[in-house]
């Protein structure tokens, strides 16, 4: 097969200095991409900041022989958005994709939430991620396109403990992708979602013996087992021109990618329905052997009309 390249595409990666941002950074600078380093240093709570990690990251995609420019600024304020994407343009000329992977991560049990928690996770992972689209877009539809590939996450699907914050923050970019793979096409624009399985120092050995009550230790091969390296590849698959995938969200961590989805089921239809009905049906109203997907979720330039699953009253074109 022939080996996909990225050359003379110019390709934006938030929180590019450290972790998967890095891998996907040095990935798409080995395939001949050039590429904006955002990355403004900070603690994986969000504190502190550091020119550092961008620098590295830099320095050593030029020592390589690739080309890359950084960018410190910040994805939760909507001038740094603005500045990253100028920065591609004033390096480079032009943008051709963006990996949106800027995020923190706090995790804790409910009670023991702030409200400023929850406003930190919202203002970094999800309207960070919507600042730099917004930025993006506005570029994109004027150069006649492009991809977007938003980092979301396993964590609003229930599976972890201590997660609110963080699962609540990444639930609203899951939603924003799919919202926005709806609107892209008649632009250009392709949006997917990414969600990685590794080990960094958002899942780091203390962090997790934290959220699972284990030991440290337990957790000590866990960035061996799912290392950045083994998880970068969908996220650039989906930054490329020839990806087809419009609407889609990938998991991939330790050499597997799957795809995750909203799905949904026919459930049960009732002209007269009642509680009691729905406890009497339960059972296929919660059975998901025979579920769609939902929404776009489809390959670029497919021209199915996106609808809910269902064939009866529940489906768009029953009530159009």
């Amino acid at each position: 097969m022939t080996e996909l390249r990225f050359d003379g595409k110019i390709v934006l990666v938030t929180g590019g200095g450290r972790g998967v941002g890095r891998a996907h950074a040095l990935l798409l600078a080995s395939r001949g991409a050039k590429v904006v380093v955002a990355d403004p240093g900070v603690a994986v709570d969000g504190s502190g900041g550091s020119n550092g990690p961008a620098d590295e990251v830099v320095q050593e995609i030029k020592a390589a022989g690739g080309d890359a420019v950084a960018c410190y600024a910040s994805v939760a304020e909507e001038a740094g958005a603005s500045a990253m994407v100028q920065a591609a343009l004033d390096s480079f000329g032009r943008l051709d994709a963006v990996i949106n992977n800027a995020g923190i991560n706090g995790p804790e049990l409910f009670e023991n939430h702030t409200a400023e928690d929850f406003r930190s996770m919202a203002e970094v992972n999800y309207l960070g991620t919507a600042n730099v689209c917004r930025a993006a877009w506005k570029h994109f539809m004027k150069s006649g396109g492009g991809r977007i590939v938003n980092t979301a996450s396993e964590g609003p699907l229930g599976i972890h403990e201590m997660m609110t914050a963080y699962g609540g923050a990444k639930g609203g970019v899951i939603g924003l992708t799919l919202a926005l793979a709806s609107e892209g096409p008649k632009y250009g624009i392709a949006v997917n979602g990414f969600s990685p399985r590794v080990g960094t120092r958002m899942s780091s050995p203390e962090r997790m013996s934290h959220v699972y009550g284990r030991p440290p230790e337990t957790f000590a091969k866990l960035s061996t087992v799912f290392p950045p390296e083994l998880a970068s590849p969908a996220a650039v698959y989906l930054a490329h021109e020839s990806c087809p995938l419009n609407g889609v969200m990938l998991c991939c961590g330790g050499g597997q990618v799957l795809r995750m989805a909203i799905m949904q089921n026919d459930g049960f239809t009732s002209e007269n329905l009642t509680m009691e009905a729905i406890t009497a049906h339960l059972d296929e109203i919660v059975d998901m052997s025979d579920a769609a997907n939902v929404g776009v979720g489809m390959l670029e330039g497919e021209t199915r009309k996106p609808k809910l699953a269902g064939g009866n009253k529940t489906s768009l074109e029953a009530v159009e």
